[in-house]
C-alpha cells in the first residue's frame, strides 16, 4: 500500500506539473497573441514625403534629381529616427545658435551654416578620432592657421565665439576659390583642394552633380536634414515644449590680464566654483591660467550668481575687470612656471605639498590623482609656482 501511494503521489505530481505547464503555455499564448495584434493595431513607422522645395544657403537644392532626392531621403530618415539625439540637438541650438548666428552675420556668411556646427558636433565640445575638437571639428593645425591659440594651458577651438570666427575666416577662404556655398559647406568635409581636384577631374562644377567618397556625398545632405527638421520640427513629429529648450545662460566676462595659481579657489571666492568655470569656459584646460604679460583673456562667470554677491557692483556692461575680484593671493603678475618633481620612496601628497608649499588639493588637480592616491616611486608630478616662489 505504501508503494502505491508513493506511485499515485508522484502521479499528481506529473499531472499538476503539465496541467500548470499548459495553462502557463496557455496565458503565454494569449498574452503574444493580443501583444501581436495591439503591435499590428498600433505600431506604425512612415516614411517621409520628399518636399517640393528645399534650399541651402539660398541655392534651391535639385530635388528632381533621382541621386539627389533619395541622399536627403537617407539622411531625413536617419535623423528623424534617431530621436534621442535630434531632440537633444534642438534643445542645444537654442541655447548656442544666439550665440553664432550674430558672427556669422557679422562676417557675411549665410545663416545655414550654423547647421555645419551642428551636424559637426551636435553642439557638444567633443573630440574625433582623428583630433578634430570643439563645436566646429578643427584640427590642431588647422585651428592654429585660422588664429586660434592652441597649446597644453589653452585651447580655443572650445571657446564657442572665437571658433566660430575661425570657421568663418575658413568659410571665407573657400568661398573666394570655390564660388559656390554648396561646394564651401562640402570642403569643410574634404578640403579646399579635395574639392577643386574633384572638380577638375570631372569638368563639374556644383556639388550635385560631383561623384564624391561616401562621406562628403552624404554631409551637405546631414546638414540640409538637421536644417530641415530644427527649422520645421512639428513636421517630423517633435514636439518639444518651450520650457525643456535649453536656454542661453547668461554670463559675466571677466576681463583677466594677470595669472590665476588656482581656477578652483579663486572661483570658489567669487560666488562661482570650478565646474562652472570649466563648463562655461572649456578652452581652459588646466586647473590654473597662465597669462602673458600684455595678454588679455576673458572668463566667463555665471550673471545669476555674479548679481547676488558683493561682485554686483563693480559689473559694467556684463564685464567684470578682475582686480575687482576677490584675490586671495592668487592672482599673480609673474608666469607660473612647471617643476617636475620625482617620487623619493616614502613621499606622499601631503608631503611633496609641504615640500614646494602648495595646496594637497593644487597638487592633486594639477596631476589629476585621486585624493588618496598611493605615489609610485619614481613617478613625475607636476608642480606649479610662481616665478617669485624661486
Amino acid at each position: 500500500m505504501k508503494s502505491s501511494k508513493i506511485i499515485l503521489s508522484g502521479l499528481s505530481g506529473v499531472l499538476l506539473t503539465s496541467f500548470a505547464f499548459i495553462l502557463f503555455s496557455s496565458n503565454s499564448f494569449t498574452e503574444d497573441k493580443k501583444n501581436i495584434e495591439e503591435f499590428q493595431q498600433y505600431y506604425r513607422v512612415y516614411s517621409l514625403a520628399t518636399p517640393k522645395t528645399l534650399s541651402f544657403a539660398g541655392t534651391q537644392i535639385p530635388l528632381t534629381d533621382f541621386d539627389v532626392a533619395e541622399r536627403y531621403d537617407k539622411e531625413i530618415l536617419t535623423n528623424v529616427y534617431w530621436q534621442s539625439q535630434t531632440i537633444l540637438m534642438i534643445k542645444r541650438a537654442q541655447r548656442f545658435f544666439p550665440l553664432i548666428e550674430p558672427i556669422l552675420k557679422s562676417q557675411g556668411i549665410p545663416a545655414d551654416f550654423k547647421y555645419v556646427a551642428l551636424a559637426e558636433s551636435g553642439l557638444q565640445n567633443v573630440v574625433s578620432p582623428a583630433g578634430a575638437a570643439g563645436f566646429w571639428q578643427f584640427m590642431d593645425k588647422t585651428g592654429k592657421r585660422y588664429g586660434l591659440e592652441i597649446n597644453e594651458e589653452i585651447d580655443e577651438r572650445y571657446h564657442l565665439e572665437k571658433a566660430t570666427y575661425a570657421a568663418c575666416a575658413y568659410f571665407k577662404e573657400a568661398y573666394s576659390q570655390l564660388k559656390d556655398w554648396s561646394l564651401v559647406a562640402a570642403s569643410y568635409n574634404m578640403g579646399i583642394e579635395g574639392v577643386k581636384r574633384q572638380m577638375k577631374s570631372q569638368s563639374v562644377y556644383n556639388y550635385y552633380d560631383l561623384y564624391l567618397n561616401v562621406e562628403t556625398a552624404r554631409y551637405l545632405f546631414r546638414i540640409i536634414a538637421i536644417k530641415d527638421i530644427c527649422e520645421n520640427p512639428s513636421q517630423f513629429g517633435f514636439y518639444i515644449a518651450s520650457s525643456d529648450l535649453y536656454k542661453p545662460i547668461p554670463v559675466v566676462q571677466v576681463k583677466t590680464d594677470l595669472s590665476i595659481s588656482s581656477l578652483a579657489t579663486w572661483s570658489n571666492d567669487n560666488a562661482c566654483n570650478y565646474k562652472l568655470v570649466k563648463l562655461l569656459n572649456p578652452w581652459l584646460r588646466k586647473p590654473y591660467i597662465n597669462v602673458p604679460v600684455g595678454k588679455t583673456y576673458y572668463i566667463a562667470l555665471p550673471k545669476a550668481r555674479l548679481m547676488q554677491s558683493a561682485l554686483s557692483k563693480f559689473i559694467k556692461n556684463d564685464t567684470l575687470v578682475l582686480e575687482n575680484t576677490n584675490q586671495n593671493n592668487l592672482l599673480k603678475e609673474d608666469l607660473i612656471n612647471e617643476v617636475v618633481h620625482i617620487v623619493q620612496k616614502g613621499e606622499t601628497i601631503k608631503s611633496i605639498a609641504e615640500k614646494y608649499k602648495v595646496s594637497e588639493d593644487d597638487l592633486i588637480l594639477w596631476n589629476e590623482l585621486s585624493p588618496n592616491a598611493n605615489l609610485s616611486n619614481g613617478s613625475k608630478l607636476k608642480i606649479k609656482k610662481t616665478g617669485s616662489d624661486y
